[in-house]
């Protein structure tokens, strides 16, 4: 990888994704990696700018790196993801979903809710939730190996906040980190 000109980290429900790009600004070669598989190999392009999209994680996500000429021969490269830049989509993503990362039996899990369709993914993987009503929210209950797991929905009160999320694992309320 002599040609490595950008490296983005993108965390999605299944998981955050490593997304790397080799640039020959010589030869015009273009490579995009994402988890350090090869998803595009282009050799020998004329253009040197432009734009090579691709799929990223288990939702097949949209993203498209594009290659401007700043000045001379230096370019510059931004990722889009679903169509925005990955600030932007980083800044919407944060509002539409709570992240937890906690420690069972030895093991690192991180669970993602996804606030809009109330899916709930752990290690990469969607979970078979069960939801109820309750009498101060929702709860959306799953397992994670034998650990009994909800998340809890409740209303704060306030316009602005909205709806709070809280994940208990084995009846221990779990910090949510952010994204």
């Amino acid at each position: 990888m002599t040609d490595l000109v950008a490296v983005w980290d993108v965390a999605l429900s299944d998981g955050v994704h490593k997304i790397e790009f080799e640039h020959g600004t010589t030869s015009g070669k273009r490579v995009v990696y994402v988890d350090g598989k090869e998803e595009i190999r282009k050799e020998w392009m004329f253009k040197l700018v432009g734009k090579e999209t691709f799929c990223v994680g288990a939702s097949k996500m949209k993203a498209s790196i594009n290659i401007d000429a700043v000045s001379g021969f230096a370019y510059e490269y931004t990722l889009e993801i679903n169509g925005k830049s990955l600030k932007k989509y980083m800044e919407n993503r944060s509002k539409t979903t709570n992240t937890w990362v906690l420690h069972l039996d030895g093991e690192d899990f991180r669970v993602v809710l996804e606030k809009d369709t109330m899916d709930v993914w752990c290690n990469g993987k969607k979970m078979e939730t069960a939801g109820e009503f309750v009498d101060d929210g929702t709860e959306t209950h799953f397992s994670i190996g034998n650990h009994d797991c909800y998340i809890k929905a409740v209303s704060s009160g306030k316009r602005k906040e909205g709806i709070i999320h809280t994940l208990i694992v084995d009846n221990r309320e779990i910090p949510e980190i952010p994204e």
